[in-house]
């Protein structure tokens, strides 16, 4: 791993000066389409990169899109935006890794080259193999690579030896056949990149409401009147989430961004699919109020609105402040929240929430004002140690006042990466429940071990004490989307065997086991040809939709394979003997939905469903008020408020976050414009008193040490201090330049997530 530090950090290297000045224009408009026009033209994809946007994220005629799970409008033409263009764009390039890119560059020589120039080599293009001997990946038929696989799987003295992780893209029919073959092999561990982003979201609501999913549809943010949207920076992560935005605001709908870290998305946009506003530079707002939290203050903002809620029942008890007749029918726990609620002092929920009690109170005369009111959020929220509590108290709030269950109300989790929500739906849980395996178990004739499996930070644990000896990784780059990088690295080191599947070159390839493969795929964009004819793959959005997608485009390579013929291979190699029809799978996919129909509920007819204009909808009971919880109601819970305050005035609390040139890992450049930040990666953003009071201006070197829970250091040395409008205490840095300062046990007790927006850091001047 470079140590070297550079002003591009893992972006690309360069020597222009850097500046930071705001950024005064709307969201999107003419500055998404220059940067698009940018990136066709440094791609020289001008002509393919223009059509592909009238098929993008259109189902069965189009492709969905592999960044943002943003669902798709049915009333949009053109439903894109500036990141998935640009995450297409990235993947259609015209540049190759092939053999004689391998031939001519050692694993030591490009462990030196920085992250942005790996994936700037372009698409893999046949399977590699590691080869100890001259340092270098050579090539390796397919079916010896996946020999190769199974040769070591079956070497294992237990499966739980292995894991099998996955990131947000993979289909869900690649995802049902990949934890498949982790459950006929022995092992749940499937850890998953939703391990390190909304584990929380799921474990809180199906703690409260009997659902790991948001329980909303477009159609109710279209319909609410009231919408609050916390820890969420729609413009750079779901930018196609600034139409909703803005047609909320126009209808006349109360539209209220919570984030310690006022973002452009909740300002104003100019939308630009919506042709005339673009030519005539006709902004719309996306939000009537902005609220600056303290980080992890959110649960104590949440309970003062609660308050607020009680106080104005006992004020007018005919008022309607209550749902009286919803909390009698269809909840459990309300006195006892209630009585929580009223010992909490609103001098110490102001000051832990960081927003006075007069704008607390503004905020809960908004809800109780309003008939119908969604609650939206995203990783601002859930990367916390109390990110499950806060979800729950989300749901608290909605519950008082009937907000689930009926039009334009209800929790709304707004998700990552395209498929995350799909791979959790089909099987990708490494504590999978008994009626999910009882229903595969029969539809597929194995036995499924019971036993829960490891989840990410786990798995790097076992990796390091050599529990774990085999990394199968399917897309994604897990050394730099995982925390603690050094100490991730060295456990990928340590394995007998890494396996990773993608479409461009990147870090993980080159911190590997003893042995290693890199298995390339065919993309989201691709044609992808069986046996049977021309395949489909689906994926599920945000808000539980199911579409199909239809890659139309020549593949980069003729020796590419989907990811359902890598797996099947990979598979069949494993379990010899098995009599699972992996082949018949491979060949066709609507065999695959076929079993999936039989196995997952809600996905009856899947194969007809899958094929309309639009997809499907997942049913859902908690939407239509039937909880399936312990008691058959949805549960209030009564967690304590938080302390979000360090003991020491010293430490900062730092968030890390994605730049708006940014898709995850993948970096496309230096700059982060809606922040105004130019050529400059390697910095924190810092509230300007506390700029001061360690004597440091703008641009200084700084250093920033990390305490972790086991007392361990970590450092990150001639760093610039940003000013930016940040609470007093806390600041904020870029992903994954600052996973370094999280440590291994740095993780939620809650949902074992990694402490990704709560990490405890001292700012010192560089010496």
């Amino acid at each position: 791993m470079p140590d070297a530090p550079r002003q591009g950090g893992f972006g690309p290297s360069t020597s222009k000066p850097w500046s930071s000045k705001p950024y005064h224009h709307p969201a999107a408009a003419w500055g998404a389409a220059r940067s698009v026009a940018q990136t066709l033209i440094r791609e020289r994809e001008i002509v393919k990169g223009s059509t592909t946007m009238l098929t993008m994220n259109h189902p069965v005629r189009g492709f969905d899109c592999p960044g943002c799970a943003w669902p798709d409008d049915k009333n949009v033409t053109l439903d894109i935006c500036e990141n998935g263009l640009k995450h297409v764009t990235w993947e259609m390039t015209h540049k190759r890794v092939d053999r004689e890119f391998f031939a001519a560059h050692t694993v030591t020589e490009l462990a030196g080259w920085n992250d942005f120039d790996l994936e700037d080599q372009g698409r893999l293009t046949e399977p590699m193999s590691y080869d100890a001997a001259t340092d270098r990946y050579v090539p390796i038929s397919w079916d010896d690579a996946f020999a190769m696989v199974g040769e070591e799987l079956r070497a294992l003295d237990t499966p739980n030896a292995a894991a099998f992780y996955t990131s947000g893209r993979l289909s869900n029919e690649a995802t049902f056949l990949y934890q498949l073959w982790a459950r006929e092999f022995g092992t749940n561990n499937v850890p998953d990149c939703s391990n390190m982003c909304h584990e929380a979201s799921g474990r809180a609501l199906t703690a409260s409401i009997a659902t790991g999913k948001g329980t909303v549809s477009l159609d109710d943010w279209d319909a609410c009147t009231a919408l609050f949207v916390l820890g969420v920076n729609a413009a750079s992560n779901a930018p196609r989430m600034l139409t909703s935005l803005a047609h909320a605001v126009k209808r006349g709908a109360q539209v209220v961004h919570i984030n310690p870290m006022p973002e452009l998305a909740g300002t104003r946009t100019i939308v630009p699919h919506e042709i005339i506003q673009m030519a005539t530079f006709q902004a719309t707002d996306t939000s009537t109020m902005n609220v600056q939290v303290r980080p992890g203050g959110d649960l104590a903002l949440i309970r003062g609105m609660a308050k607020a809620v009680f106080e104005a029942e006992d004020a007018d008890p005919r008022g309607g402040a209550l749902d009286h007749d919803f909390l009698e029918r269809f909840t459990q726990g309300v006195d006892e929240y209630r009585a929580l609620v009223d010992s909490a002092s609103w001098a110490e929920l102001s000051r832990q929430a960081g927003v006075s009690e007069s704008q607390i109170r503004a905020l809960a005369q908004i809800y109780l004002d309003s008939p119908r009111s969604i609650i939206s959020w995203c990783l601002g929220v859930t990367q916390h140690e109390h990110g499950v509590d806060t979800v729950r108290e989300f749901t608290n709030l909605l519950l008082l006042r009937g907000n689930i269950g009926r039009e334009g109300a209800g929790p709304s989790p707004i998700r990552g990466h395209s498929n995350v929500q799909g791979n959790r739906t089909c099987g990708i849980d490494h504590r999978p429940g008994e009626d999910f395996l009882a229903a595969l178990d029969a539809e597929c004739g194995i036995v499924s071990p019971r036993e829960p499996g490891l989840d990410t930070v786990n798995t790097i644990e076992g990796m390091n004490d050599g529990s774990v000896k085999v990394f199968v990784a399917l897309g994604g780059n897990f050394v730099l989307a995982a925390p603690d990088t050094k100490y991730t690295a060295q456990g990928l080191r340590n394995c007998e065997l890494t396996v990773q599947v993608s479409t461009k070159l990147n870090r993980s390839h080159l911190v590997h086991g003893r042995k290693a493969l890199i298995l390339p795929c065919l993309g989201r964009t691709e044609r992808d040809e069986q046996a049977s004819g021309l395949q489909g793959v689906s994926c599920e959005d945000a808000m539980s939709n199911v579409q199909l997608s239809m890659g139309k485009k020549k593949p980069a390579s003729k020796h590419l394979l989907s990811e359902p013929a890598i797996l099947g291979g990979m598979a069949r190699a494993t379990l010899p003997e098995s009599t699972t029809p992996w082949e018949g799978y491979v060949a066709d996919y609507d065999r695959i939905r076929d079993s999936m129909s039989r196995v997952l509920p809600g996905f009856g007819g899947f194969n007809r469903l899958v094929r309309e204009p639009m997809g499907f909808r997942i049913p859902q009971a908690a939407r239509e008020r039937i909880f399936h919880t312990p008691s058959g109601r949805a549960e209030f819970s009564q967690a304590p408020v938080p302390n979000a305050i360090p003991d020491d005035a010293d430490v900062l609390v730092l968030q890390t976050m994605r730049s708006h040139d940014q898709w995850n890992t993948t970096i496309y450049s230096s700059n982060d414009r809606y922040r105004g930040i130019k050529n400059l990666r390697e910095l924190v953003f810092m509230n300007a008193a506390d700029m001061r009071d360690r004597g440091l201006s703008e641009g200084s070197f700084v250093d920033i040490v990390a305490t972790s829970k086991d007392g361990s250091r970590r450092s990150l040395t001639r760093y610039r201090a940003i000013t930016y409008d940040l609470p007093v205490g806390a600041a904020a840095g870029y992903m994954p330049e600052m996973n370094a300062l999280i440590g291994a046990a740095d993780y939620s007790t809650q949902s074992d997530q990694p402490l990704m927006k709560n990490v405890l850091v001292r700012i010192v001047a560089s010496s």
